[in-house]
Order: C-alpha cells, then sequence, then structure tokens
C-alpha cells in the first residue's frame, strides 16, 4: 500500500492506495453501508463483519469530514478521506 498526506486550503487530505485487484464497481457504491459484504464467497467462514468501511465513515463524518473510494484502471483502489485541518 501507499499512504500520502496533504493539507490545502485549510484540508487534510489523507490516501490510502492499494495495488490489489479492485472492488468491483456495482460494490463500490455499497462499501461504507454497515455489514456489507462485496464478495459474497467470503461471507462464511472468513474474519470479519463488514463493519470497518462502515466504522470509519461514522468517525469521518462525526467530525464533518468526506470519505471515497475509487479504482485505477491498472488494478488498485484509493480511499481518500478529508477533515477540515486543525490549527496549531
Amino acid at each position: 500500500i501507499h499512504i500520502s498526506t496533504h493539507q490545502r486550503d485549510g484540508l487534510a487530505t489523507l490516501e490510502v492506495t492499494d495495488t490489489g485487484v479492485g472492488i468491483p464497481e456495482e460494490h463500490l457504491p455499497h462499501i461504507f453501508e454497515r455489514f456489507y459484504r462485496a464478495d459474497a464467497s467470503r461471507s462464511n467462514g472468513s474474519r470479519g463483519n463488514g463493519l470497518g468501511l462502515a466504522i470509519s465513515k461514522a468517525i469521518i463524518d462525526a467530525h464533518s469530514g468526506v470519505i471515497s473510494a475509487h479504482n485505477h484502471d491498472g488494478g488498485g483502489t484509493t480511499f481518500v478521506f478529508t477533515l477540515q485541518a486543525l490549527k496549531v
């Protein structure tokens, strides 16, 4: 994975990119829903409950942020979240 951060116009952004197979396009609109599992074949006997991204979204929403995900043509997915930057 590749992780990058930047700050611009009072916003702090974190991007996490992987080089996997990506998420099927029909699943992208649902991946932040509680208990949603994109790969039904992994739902029996595998670890996880489909809550990780829903919890991440709830935390980011609670801080008035935004989270999104998109695939790359050559494979892989990038998750981006943006929050108001802290003034120190």
